[in-house]
């Protein structure tokens, strides 16, 4: 099949070389009469072996030809015998190229008596011209015999015509009429130059052979190398489920892959054909519409479209991407159209979609029940402590010498006629202004105590009031941006943790720098606070140590210009292979922990567009967690981009 193809293709380089304007006609029929010579095995060689085979069997029939037109017009007897003799054996060649798979018998013959018959000729011409050696004829003889025999056949052929030459003069001077013996000087210088030319003749044509060897070996890899990467990329384009279609200048055809050639089956009706227009006439408004695409990627410009398409009842979604392809010297020669079924892709989207503002209702909710579970802490804390300063103000009423001044004033009552003589001289009588005096302090102590507990009563309900004041105003303002201080937030936020901070020994440094506002929702933001404190704080816990440090910073970043959130603890610290995984839902390093609180957080920091991330040096070595938001600046360009 390989050769088959080489042969043809030889055929149609002829043909193409052919100038514009004349005729091929002959020239095809020439090539088909030579071809109509050789054997089957023949035909089917090498592009080159081929071209060969044709000269072999032109010039059997020439030389054919051109013995039997000799055997006519010359004269002598002698000679017809000997140019009979070579016409049976260049019919003998001639009759061979038919039946043998080789070349090389037949172009031995040829070889053979084209040699006799020069030779013969210049023995029986001897009373002929002495310069019959110098013809042209006989001068291709070694060039045709390495041309179909090869050069190192060829060489016994010109070392052959060389031993003519050198041994002629010596004969006809010798034996030839009218001999003049080494007398004439101008014979052997000739015929000396006739044998440099033989082998002239057979060198050359060894260079030629080597070269033409060496390029058609070339060309044949080069040919090898260029079907192995069709077919590797047809193969390549052939594995693919995706639609492959390339397209000339005027939107013909190419080639198309087999599911291109599937889905156009089904959607236009009709299979395309190679040469023929991609778009039928029939598709009307489809058709214009890739009419334009096409022109566009003829100018150079690539394209990417999402279409959407019913096919046996399914509605799909393609992509579709029109690019243009250029040649070496950057001119585009026709068009590639690759599409890409994404309806599975689209579903997907949707289903994802869905299940994201799922859970940012989820997160939300969740954000919401973090931030009362929060309150309900902070309240329950309070409570306490309420509950402590009124145990301590009745036990100290319980407690109080308040009974005693009441004795004292019923005492001093009962002798109120002799009141005076009873303080005086009375010896219960003479202790009870000293008595009045201690229970008046002791009284003090009491009524400055009480004050204090109530004092610290109040601030308790105060501080219970605040929390669910703040808790019902996010609840009201929790899905709305605006303008916010974020130092304010966080010192708010801190508020929420502030008993229990208090009473877990956790000092709290603040790090503020001057930044501006930010244009954000207030409830998603305390959230994301509430939430990395409380964190914070579990760390501090677990870690046991005794300086428990909690740093908030707030400073703009170096390079974005956005604002940075910066919550630091010397709390038990992260492992380096769960740095990674801390904002993946369900991941906890807590025991009672349910790995949502660090994922909803990082969820909501990307709904504000803005980002959560965390570091840490190690276990027992602290962690920080960033929260880089947006500035207020930063909102409007947005919006406007949006």
């Amino acid at each position: 099949m390989a050769s088959t193809s080489s042969s043809a293709a030889l055929s149609d380089s002829f043909r193409s070389s052919v100038p514009e304007g004349t005729s091929r006609k002959p020239r095809s029929w020439i090539l088909d009469r030579l071809d109509s010579l050789l054997s089957k095995e023949l035909r089917q060689g090498t592009p080159s072996a081929l071209v060969r085979n044709r000269v072999l069997a032109g010039s059997s029939v020439l030389l054919l030809l051109l013995a039997v037109i000799s055997v006519v017009t010359f004269p002598e007897p002698g000679l017809r015998i000997v140019v009979g003799i070579l016409c049976v054996l260049y019919g003998s060649a001639t009759v061979m190229l038919r039946r043998v798979k080789s070349h090389l018998l037949p172009a031995s013959i040829l070889c053979a008596a084209s040699f006799v018959g020069g030779g013969t000729l210049l023995v029986m011409l001897r009373d002929g011209a002495p310069y019959f050696g110098t013809h042209a004829g006989l001068m291709l003889q070694p060039a045709l015999a390495v041309y179909l025999l090869g050069a190192r056949r060829g060489l016994f052929v010109a070392l052959a015509w060389v031993c003519v030459s050198l041994l002629f003069p010596f004969y006809y001077t010798q034996f030839g009429q009218g001999a003049r013996g080494l007398a004439d000087m101008l014979l052997w210088p000739l015929y000396f130059c006739a044998a440099f030319s033989f082998f002239s003749s057979w060198g050359l044509g060894s260079l030629h052979s080597s070269a033409l060897t060496e390029a058609q070996g070339t060309i044949e890899r080069t040919l090898k190398e260029l079907r192995d990467s069709e077919n590797h990329l047809s193969s390549l384009i052939e594995s693919t489920d995706d639609l492959v279609i390339s397209l000339d200048t005027e939107g013909r055809m190419v080639t198309a892959n087999t599911a291109a050639k599937r889905v156009c089956q089904k959607l236009f009706g009709q299979a395309p054909v190679v040469g023929h227009s991609f778009f039928p006439e029939h598709l009307g408004e489809m058709r214009e519409l890739w009419e334009q695409r096409l022109s566009l990627a003829l100018a150079g410009q690539r394209q990417r479209y999402e279409e959407e398409q019913e096919l046996d009842g399914v509605h799909m979604t393609f992509d579709i991407s029109v690019n243009p392809i250029h040649d070496t010297e950057g001119r585009i020669k026709g068009v590639t159209v690759f599409a890409r079924d994404i309806t599975a892709r689209k579903e997907a989207e949707l289903r994802l979609g869905e299940m994201h503002r799922t859970l940012v209702d989820v997160s939300r909710q969740a954000g919401m029940a973090e931030i009362a579970t929060g309150v309900l802490h902070n309240v329950g804390n309070t409570l306490n402590s309420v509950n402590v300063s009124t145990t301590l103000v009745i036990d100290k009423l319980r407690q109080s010498r308040l009974p005693g001044l009441s004795r004292a004033c019923a005492l001093m009552e009962e002798r109120t006629p002799d009141l005076c003589r009873f303080l005086t001289e009375d010896p219960q009588g003479k202790l009870l202004p000293s008595y009045l005096s201690a229970l008046s302090d002791q009284l003090q102590q009491e009524h400055t105590a009480a004050l204090k507990e109530l004092r610290s009563l109040s601030d308790s309900i105060e501080h219970m009031k605040f929390v669910i004041s703040m808790q019902q105003k996010y609840a009201r303002t929790a899905g709305t941006s605006e303008e916010l201080y974020v130092p304010q937030l966080i010192d708010e936020a801190l508020r929420l943790h502030a008993v229990s901070f208090e009473n877990l020994g956790i000092r709290i440094e603040r790090d503020y720098a001057g930044v501006p506002p930010v244009l954000l929702d207030r409830h998603r933001l305390l959230q994301i606070l509430v939430n990395l404190l409380s964190n914070a704080r579990d760390a501090l816990i677990s870690s046991g140590t005794r300086e428990k440090r909690l740093t908030i910073g707030i400073h703009p970043a170096s390079e974005s210009g956005r604002l940075l959130i910066q919550v630091s603890d010397n709390g038990i610290g992260i492992a380096p292979e769960n740095t990674a995984r801390m904002f993946t839902q369900g991941f906890t390093t807590k025991k009672d922990g349910h790995g949502f609180g660090l994922h909803i957080s990082a969820l909501a920091a990307m709904e504000m567009k803005g980002r959560l991330t965390c570091s840490s040096p190690g276990l027992g070595q602290g962690a920080t967690f960033t929260l880089e938001l947006p500035t207020a600046a930063e909102a409007p360009a947005e919006r406007a981009f949006a």
